[in-house]
Order: C-alpha cells, then sequence, then structure tokens
C-alpha cells in the first residue's frame, strides 16, 4: 500500500493528538519505521506499548498503513503527507475558533505574543507576492 493521493477533506479533517503527531514526524522522516523504530526516535521517554496502541490508532484513521513484518515486528508507514495533516488541523483549527473566518485566525495569530516582528515582515512579503501575482 502506498500514500493515498485523495484528499482526507472528504472523509473529514485529519486530526492528531500530541502522541500521534510527534509519532508521525518520525514516520514523515522515514520511508518506513516499526514500533521500536519510532520509540528510540522520539525524545521523550515513551513506553513501547503506548506507541504500538499510537500506530495501531493511526492505521485504524488510515494515516498510516501497516506493512511488511521484519521479524516479529510489523512496519508502517505514511498513507497522508505532513501536508494534508497540517491543512486539515488548520481547516479544524479555523472552523472551532474562529468559526470559519481565516482572518479572525491570523489576526489572532498577528496580535499573540508567539509572533515575532521577523514573522509579522515574512506574512507582510507572502501577501505581498500573492497581490502581485
Amino acid at each position: 500500500m502506498g500514500k493515498t493521493s485523495m484528499s482526507r477533506s472528504s472523509k473529514g479533517s485529519v486530526d492528531l493528538t500530541r502522541c500521534e503527531a510527534e509519532v508521525m514526524d518520525v514516520v514523515w522522516e522515514n520511508e518506513f519505521v516499526t514500533v521500536n523504530d519510532v520509540v528510540n526516535a522520539i525524545d521523550r521517554n515513551l513506553a513501547y506499548t503506548t506507541v504500538m496502541t499510537t500506530m495501531k490508532i493511526l492505521e485504524e484513521k488510515e494515516i498510516v498503513c501497516r506493512g511488511k513484518k521484519i521479524g516479529r515486528a510489523y512496519t508502517y508507514s505514511a498513507n497522508v503527507s505532513r501536508e494534508q495533516v497540517r491543512v486539515g488541523m488548520l481547516k479544524s483549527l479555523t472552523d472551532q475558533l474562529f468559526g470559519g473566518s481565516a482572518r479572525s485566525l491570523v489576526l489572532s495569530l498577528m496580535q499573540s505574543d508567539a509572533v515575532s516582528a521577523e514573522d509579522i515582515e515574512a506574512v507582510k512579503e507572502a501577501a505581498e507576492k500573492l497581490g502581485d501575482s
């Protein structure tokens, strides 16, 4: 099984928990992984069983697909791209917290302490480029 080319938005947005996102970061960086690969790659101390359960949940959500067995361990690969997840989670956040208004989301973010002057300048430049096209 390979990556799906269809947009997951037709099935609903792709939302990840913090733990699922950490696991997917490892999966996206590799062609395929085992549960043990993920346990070893994550910086915080996660139990093997926690990662295995997370992989099963991701498989049920069709975010990863289980592949061939290497020894006693199955391999897993990404079934959706990082960008598909970003788009889905951003849409979900926009809908849930900003009434579907991307403008409200951007303005709220721009007014937060999390955004630097450099970030604001980069957004201005990106907006200008969009306006030119």
